[in-house]
Parts: structure tokens; C-alpha cells; sequence
């Protein structure tokens, strides 16, 4: 017996859909039973029944006897029955997330046609005007889509929910990308158990006051979790997409920024003082510094390229010379001590723009921060530049321009912080 079940009408295309919501119900129900007793579950299921049944009949009988049930309960009791719905529906939005993901990669899947709003109607609609690689640079230069960061303190969730939520969407993902086998199942569906475990035990609503400084942070994770990432792979991909059209390479520019007022909205605001916002622009900075510093460092692990045989490029073979790391081992590594030292840099630059390095020490200190994002660039460029010199595409393409990108799209500073004053 599920604490709340999928809906039995549901179509064979949403049938995973369905089978989701079941499982999460019943992880939740299992979870209510080990923490609240056998009777505060059947109380909840008795109220979802009734619910259920009223919502298909309308009969108002049902309905008077759905609202006669609930004015019954104690404060207690209604508590426990909303957080039980609270959660569940919160458990049904990732599942139905999760299901949008599934029904579009099952369209790419079959080479479906283009849906509305896709990225290849758009290209569809451009080849059928017979507009030319031209037309499209051009318009891209003039472009420009920025969508602003905003928050109320009565809207923003707790960061610990949505970590929670991210890992049972996660888990759930891997239920239906992975061909697991049966212990594999039973350890993932024990990971949910856990993770829901958590997501009842974890307190859904503050209990002191929202400050603006929370509301910065809790926009920022949303960086983290998915901005800095994603949007240097949507311009990858659509560069890819237009290259494969025309026949051409095209360099876009960074027409889509992300842009914010959580901490610069000063209008009516009393807590919002330039000391906020400043301290607001501090915080952002310092996430994408970390962002580069993390990539920078993972990358200079990766790259481990030896010059006996590869032939790199001159500027690279400059750059790789003049590196702080001195180590034997990495003598004929040049894409590592490039790296190392565009590690350092960053450290540098870390430091001199006010913020705490937490990551790994640079090999030197005696390196000059970097100026702007643009000297940044530069170093990238030569790295990217000698990738291409050796036919590495699969590697200048791949996480380094992701990298340079992010670098072009967010600078040193993440995103444009909006003042708004009304004075």
C-alpha cells in the first residue's frame, strides 16, 4: 500500500512516469511508518483516500466528509499530514522533471521532428529562409539574452532541500539510463530510502528570519548546480549544430549572460544597503573563481600530453617554459606546466580580488594575478591553439572550451548585479 499513488489513467508513453511516482509514494510511506508509527501512516492514507475519491466523484457527500475528517485532526496531526503531502508532491515535481528529460531524449532518440521551441526548429526555420552563415554571425554580434536573478525571502527554499532533491533526482536518473543489475537496484533503491529519510527529517521552513545575504546564496547555488556548467555547453552545441548545417565554423559571441538583483534591489528594501550589495558582487566573484580554479586544476590532472609525442605548438612550447613547476617528472608535460601556471595565476588573482583560495596551493606565488578575464583568455587560447596545432580536436573542444567560454560568458565577476533605487 502506496501513500499515494500515480494516476490509473495515465498513457503507455507515461507508464515510466507512473511507475516513478509509486516508487517515491512508497519509499515515503515506508519512511512514515519507521518514523511516526503505523497509526499516524493509516491516518494520512485514510485522508488521501478520501481526497482521491472525492476528486473523481465530486460528490459533495465525499467532500463534506473530507473536510469533517481534517477539522478533526490536532495540531499535530495536521502538521504530520501536511508535510506528508508537502513532501510527496515535492517527490512527484523531480519525477515529473525527470519524465520531461525522458520523453525529449526518447524524440531525439527517434529522429522525431523538431519540437516547438527547440534549438532544431529554429535552425529549420533559418534554412528555409535560405539565410547564409552571414546573416546568421550577424545576427548573433548584435544579440543579446539576459535572463535576471530575482528572489523574495518568502520564496526562497532552503538549500538543504533542494541538495536533497537533487540527489534523489539523480538516483532516480540512474534507475532509468543504467541497465542495472538486481543489486544494483536494491543499493540504489536503498540510497533513496536514505535520501528521503533525510528530506522528512530535515526541517522543510526557516525558523528565523531570511537576510538578503541568504537570498545571494541560495541564487548562487543555482550557478553551481547549473549555469557554469551548462551554458558553455549550450554555445557548443549550437556552434556545432550551425558548423554541421553550413559546412562552417562559427565563433558566437556571449549573447547569453545571466544577470541578477538578488542584493542590488534597493528599491523599498531598507536591508539592502551598499554594504550588501557589495558584499553581494564579493560573493559572486568568488564563485567563479572557484569554478576556475576547480576546472584549471582537474584539467592540468587530465591533460598529461608528453611533447615526445606530440608536436606542440611554439607559444605553447613559451608558455610551458616559463612555468613556476619545475618538477622532473612533468619536464616533457607542457600542457601541465601551462596549466600550473595558469593555476597559479588564478590563485593570484583570487587573492587580489579579496577572496580565500580553498583549493589545492599553486606550485609558485611569485606569478602577477591576472589583470581581466581577458589576459585569462589569452593563456587559454594558447593551450586551445596548440590542441588544434596536433590534431587534438577532441581535446581543445572539449572541457578547455568549456572553460574559455565560461571564461567569456561570466569574467571575473559571474554576472551583472542590477541596482535598482528609488531615490
Amino acid at each position: 500500500m502506496n501513500l499515494i499513488s500515480a494516476p490509473s489513467d495515465i498513457s503507455s508513453k507515461d507508464a515510466p512516469l507512473r511507475d516513478d511516482i509509486r516508487l517515491l509514494g512508497r519509499i515515503l510511506g515506508d519512511t512514515l511508518r519507521e518514523q511516526e508509527g503505523e497509526e499516524t501512516y493509516a491516518l494520512i492514507e485514510k485522508v488521501r483516500r478520501t481526497a482521491v475519491r472525492f476528486r473523481k466523484t465530486q460528490d459533495e457527500r465525499d467532500g463534506a466528509l473530507l473536510e469533517e475528517m481534517l477539522d478533526a485532526l490536532s495540531p499535530e496531526e495536521t502538521l504530520l499530514v501536511v508535510r506528508a503531502f508537502s513532501y510527496f508532491s515535492q517527490l512527484s515535481n523531480i519525477a515529473e522533471d525527470l519524465h520531461h528529460n525522458r520523453r525529449r531524449r526518447a524524440h531525439l532518440k527517434a529522429g522525431s521532428p523538431p519540437q516547438e521551441g527547440s534549438l532544431q526548429l529554429v535552425l529549420d526555420h533559418v534554412e528555409e529562409k535560405k539565410l547564409g552563415i552571414d546573416a546568421v554571425q550577424a545576427f548573433f554580434d548584435k544579440a543579446l539574452i539576459s535572463p535576471v536573478l530575482t528572489a523574495h525571502p518568502t520564496e526562497v527554499q532552503r538549500k538543504s532541500i533542494l541538495n536533497c532533491q537533487l540527489i534523489i533526482s539523480s538516483l532516480l536518473d540512474e534507475r532509468d539510463r543504467l541497465d542495472m543489475t538486481p543489486e544494483e537496484l536494491e543499493d540504489n533503491e536503498e540510497k533513496l530510502h536514505r535520501f528521503v529519510l533525510i528530506l522528512w527529517s530535515t526541517r522543510m521552513l526557516r525558523t528565523t528570519k531570511l537576510s538578503v545575504q541568504d537570498e545571494v546564496k541560495n541564487g548562487l547555488s543555482f550557478y553551481d548546480y547549473t549555469f557554469l556548467h551548462e551554458i558553455p555547453r549550450l554555445y557548443a552545441g549550437l556552434e556545432k549544430q550551425i558548423e554541421t548545417r553550413f559546412g562552417k565554423r562559427i565563433e558566437l559571441p556571449p549573447f547569453l549572460r545571466v544577470g541578477s538583483w538578488i542584493g542590488g534591489d534597493r528599491d523599498g528594501n531598507p536591508f539592502v544597503t551598499h554594504e550588501v550589495m557589495l558584499d553581494a558582487a564579493q560573493r559572486h566573484s568568488g564563485t567563479v573563481m572557484d569554478y576556475y580554479l576547480a576546472e584549471t586544476n582537474l584539467l592540468s590532472s587530465r591533460l598529461s600530453l608528453s611533447d615526445r609525442l606530440v608536436d606542440v605548438s611554439p607559444e605553447l612550447e613559451v608558455f610551458a617554459s616559463q612555468s613556476p613547476d619545475k618538477e622532473v617528472s612533468r619536464e616533457d608535460e607542457p600542457y601541465r606546466r601551462a596549466l600550473l601556471t595558469v593555476y597559479a595565476r588564478l590563485v593570484a588573482t583570487t587573492e587580489h580580488l579579496g577572496h580565500h583560495v580553498q583549493h589545492l596551493h599553486p606550485v609558485s606565488k611569485d606569478v602577477a594575478p591576472y589583470a581581466n578575464a581577458q589576459e585569462f583568455i589569452a593563456d587559454l587560447d594558447i593551450i586551445i591553439h596548440s590542441l588544434e596545432h596536433h590534431g587534438a580536436l577532441y581535446l581543445s573542444r572539449g572541457r578547455m572550451a568549456y572553460l574559455r567560454r565560461a571564461a567569456e560568458v561570466f569574467g571575473f565577476h559571474l554576472a551583472p548585479l542590477d541596482m535598482r533605487q528609488h531615490r
